[in-house]
């Protein structure tokens, strides 16, 4: 190959190689003014290669430079001067006026004795980046917000205690087990209780511990090496140390096997662990709350859950009440998805009918809050007006204040035939009410007297 073609190969392979990165780079001659300008900064600054060619780099208004602003004299530049720049976070003005963060590399071209022949930077456009910077701090301000207090919405004062147990769940650094059932706001009482505490600047990360097998839940919690079981191509980190320095809320704790629950408990004991197929320890420093709905007492008395890690877990127990066993909080929740539908589809709706509050007041709500929401929700897509009538609430809701209309009055002491009663049915119905004679009353066709005489006869205590 002659020295003539050697000479262009080259320079056409540099020209490639230019139009092909994705960041922005410009030369310039020791005079400071611009040689070469590739596709990437025309995408970046909005100038293209005709209108900068043999001009200087104060078009671009760069903010900082090597030590300073851009200097007004283009011979006062520091890399004309054989100074350099390293990946320095910059301004520069567009095109079009407005201002361009963007990551700057400078050079100085020398000859081998020194003479500085030329200058090449590299600009990296830091758009994306500070979008998705802003896009996480806007994320973390949200999720920060979902879990302040006032979303936990009650004024009975079962809701009090809770209020206060929370405060002082995040003042300290104790293993909590929050028990409630579903639908109670468990994650909501375990956000708050993170984002109020000393980590709440690290992160709150959740595992539900009944949605994986074992095998999967054990690489999800630990991490695991590469090579550790079919499947292993790469190694990972496990929750554990993704939570380091925060907190870990392991939610329906009381699905995990016995196999993990070993494992857990030497977590909590030592704050040590290890991945999956390999001896070497790893230290965390976490806080640990769990969740369940299930009764983790009874659960070890029936030899399924560990004694040992059951008293491990709740060092600090937290018990969420049923929504019948908080009827007054209704209205107060009812109003505050009525706001949250409010501003999710950008309706007006502002109030419920008497007779559709007195169908959400009596029902049992068997999935407590999150059932309430979904009711609600339900409502706004049905209702075309400022109020929510009885027709807009979910059929099988409606169908339950249908039925306790038409059983007999409740001045009556006789069981309705359709509604026999017995012992065991009444301890049920009392336990899944929370002792509310009321509300027994209500779903049996009965009156409250004739529930206090029944449990007098049976010798059923009058509170749980």
């Amino acid at each position: 190959m002659s020295q003539d073609l050697h000479r262009n190969w080259n320079g056409r392979s540099i020209e490639l190689l230019l139009e092909s990165m994705a960041e922005g780079v410009f030369t310039l001659d020791p005079d400071g003014r611009i040689t070469t300008w590739n596709p990437a900064m025309r995408r970046i600054t909005g100038y293209r290669e005709e209108e900068v060619l043999g001009r200087t780099c104060e078009l671009l208004s760069f903010n900082r430079c090597v030590d300073q602003g851009c200097p007004g004299d283009v011979r006062e530049c520091g890399i004309l001067k054989g100074n350099r720049v390293d990946s320095k976070e910059c301004v520069l003005r567009h095109k079009d006026g407005f201002d361009i963060p963007v990551l700057k590399n400078a050079r100085a071209i020398k000859e081998s004795d020194g003479t500085i022949i030329g200058v090449v930077e590299t600009l990296t456009d830091l758009r994306r980046l500070k979008r998705a910077e802003h896009k996480v701090e806007e994320v973390s301000r949200l999720l920060g917000e979902r879990h302040q207090f006032g979303n936990i919405i009650g004024k009975s004062h079962r809701m009090q205690a809770l209020f206060e147990s929370v405060e002082k769940a995040a003042a300290s650094n104790a293993t909590v087990l929050i028990q409630g059932e579903s639908g109670t706001g468990k994650e909501l009482v375990a956000g708050a209780i993170h984002f109020h505490s000393h980590r709440k600047d690290n992160l709150l990360v959740t595992v539900n511990c009944s949605a994986l097998p074992e095998s999967l839940l054990e690489s999800e919690l630990f991490g695991h090496v590469r090579g550790s079981f079919t499947g292993a191509v790469r190694e990972r980190i496990g929750r554990f140390e993704e939570a380091d320095g925060g907190t870990l809320f392991l939610d329906e704790v009381g699905a995990i096997s016995p196999y993990i629950q070993v494992k857990l408990l030497r977590v909590l004991q030592e704050r040590e662990f290890e991945r999956v197929g390999e001896s070497r320890k790893r230290s965390v420093d976490i806080r640990i709350i769990a969740a369940t709905n299930r009764d983790l007492l009874e659960m070890v008395r029936e030899g399924v859950f560990r004694e040992d890690l059951y008293y491990r877990l709740r060092v600090f127990p937290i018990f969420l009440p049923a929504l019948r066993s908080r009827k007054e909080d209704t209205p107060l929740l009812v109003n505050h998805f009525i706001k949250r539908q409010n501003s999710n589809t950008g309706k007006h709706i502002q109030s419920v009918s008497r007779s559709a509050m007195g169908i959400l007041m009596d029902y049992p709500w068997p999935g407590n809050v999150r059932e309430l929401e979904n009711a609600v929700e339900h409502a706004f897509v049905l209702c075309q007006g400022s109020r929510i009538e009885r027709s807009h609430l979910p059929l099988e809701i409606r169908e339950y204040g249908q039925q306790s209309a038409a059983v007999v009055s409740p001045a009556s002491d006789k069981p309705n035939r359709r509604e026999r009663i017995t012992h065991e049915r009444l301890v049920r119905l009392l336990e899944a009410c929370d002792w509310n004679k009321a509300e027994v009353a209500r779903q049996v066709g009965l009156s409250r007297t004739a529930i206090w005489k029944y449990m007098k006869k049976w010798d059923i205590p009058f509170q749980r």
